[in-house]
């Protein structure tokens, strides 16, 4: 592994990405400590146990309860992607000619993407900055019309630098951008949850040293073993196998080779539990906006506890998004006629199955097999955490089930990412 990351620094392209994404993430992060003009974030300081507060802030990096100029983080722009990729994929005509006009419509859709994100973030905006004006007296200096227009303006241009900063990662440096952005927001956080376990076990409870040691050994031995159950699926392969008959072509034979279709039991990766937890948001966050107004009180609140991170319904409901979301990706990212279509033009079939609608629905059972098994892991990391930490008292740590599934996801995804640049170039990388 050590000789993987020395020649990383060897090869000039790959020492150039991955300096480009240390220093735009280095920049993230200072961006995170900037506070948006006429606000005093310290008076945040008293609803930061708050679970839907505190899974944002987690999620943001900490940004939030600094009532930065990242506060609202990139989840306009996620929000953005489901509903365009929902469009696209709900027969909307003109969004479906673009995905089939190649990198030109991609480069349609990512611009309505764009306005979508900016539209979004002016709107969550506003409702951020009058609903915490509320909530916490005081946050806002000389509360005013002009006041409240410059916060909303200001947080909407860190949403849209991140998005920009998001998209420089992806095509300057190494892995997917947007991704990347949560994974170090989430990693700047353990700190947090270590600090949580310190409080809630030793600093409480001093005389229960021995039985504190011992959970914490516990809480390592689960959080290793989901680890390594999250990378064993992620890395699970069904092979299909394809025959390709012989060809002749002149006077030379071509053809004759067995090889097969790789279904990974994962194919969305990561994208699902992003997707889930940021609709999640959504009722909570709204409701927020409504809290301390004359008759939609009460209603604001049942939302906000009904909606709240470990409640039933919030877990009910992240499991049949993850999974949807799951089913969703996969067959967005492989579509079982298209790999039918391009077998029988090619001349190849699966044996024992005729080549045309046959294969179409015998790759489409196998796909439905094995997502369903991806999306119920995906669902149960997601979850069980949150029963855990629970019972445990420490329901104030959210780096939890969903947090460790896009940490170790986007792990996995640039680790692949460097391992192909390497081989590439005859380096050995990472996996052996």
């Amino acid at each position: 592994m050590f000789r993987t990351f020395v020649n990383i620094w060897k090869i000039a392209e790959l020492r150039s990405r991955v300096l480009i994404t240390l220093a735009l993430l280095a920049v993230y992060r200072i961006g995170t400590f900037i506070p948006v003009p006429n606000v005093d974030a310290t008076v945040l300081k008293k609803i930061g146990d708050n679970p839907v507060f505190g899974l944002l802030n987690t999620f943001s990096g900490g940004a939030l309860q600094n009532f930065s100029i990242f506060a609202m983080s990139i989840y306009p722009y996620i929000t953005a992607s489901i509903i365009i990729q929902l469009l696209t994929m709900g027969g909307i005509k003109r969004f479906e000619d673009w995905q089939k006009e190649g990198e030109s419509g991609r480069r349609k859709i990512t611009s309505v993407t764009r306005y979508l994100t900016v539209v979004l973030g002016l709107v969550q905006s506003v409702g951020l900055s009058l609903s915490f004006g509320r909530q916490a007296a005081g946050l806002i200096v000389n509360p005013s019309f002009a006041t409240y227009a410059l916060i909303a303006l200001t947080l909407t241009a860190g949403t849209a630098f991140l998005m920009w900063l998001g998209e420089q990662i992806t095509d300057k440096g190494i892995g997917n951008g947007i991704s990347i952005l949560i994974f170090a927001s989430i990693i700047s956080r353990i700190y947090k949850g270590v600090e949580t376990i310190y409080t809630s076990w030793f600093y409480q409870h001093p005389d229960q040293l021995f039985i504190n040691i011992v959970k914490v050994v516990i809480l390592l031995i689960g959080i290793v073993l989901i680890t390594a159950g999250i990378v064993f699926v992620y890395e699970g392969i069904r092979r299909i196998p394809v025959q390709y008959p012989k060809r002749v072509v002149g006077r030379k034979m071509y053809g004759g080779q067995s090889t097969h279709i790789p279904l990974k039991v994962n194919t969305a990766g990561v994208i699902p539990v992003i997707f889930a937890t940021s609709l999640l948001f959504l009722p909570a966050q709204v409701a927020s906006f409504f809290v301390g107004r004359p008759g939609a009180h009460p209603i604001a609140e049942w939302f906000q506890a009904t909606f709240s991170p470990g409640s039933v319904t919030y877990v009910i409901l992240e499991v049949f998004f993850i999974i949807g979301f799951t089913y969703f990706y996969t067959f967005v990212q492989l579509n079982p006629v298209q790999l039918s279509d391009q077998m029988k033009k090619n001349g190849g079939y699966i044996p024992g199955i005729r080549p045309g609608k046959p294969t179409t629905v015998y790759i489409t059972k196998i796909m439905n097999r094995i997502t369903l098994a991806g999306s119920l892991f995906l669902a149960a990391v997601a979850v069980l955490p949150i029963l855990f930490l629970g019972t445990t008292g420490l329901s104030g740590i959210y780096f939890g089930g969903t947090s460790l599934l896009i940490v170790v996801g986007v792990a996995i995804e640039t680790m692949k990412q460097l391992e192909s640049q390497l081989l590439q170039r005859h380096y050995k990388g990472f996996i052996r």
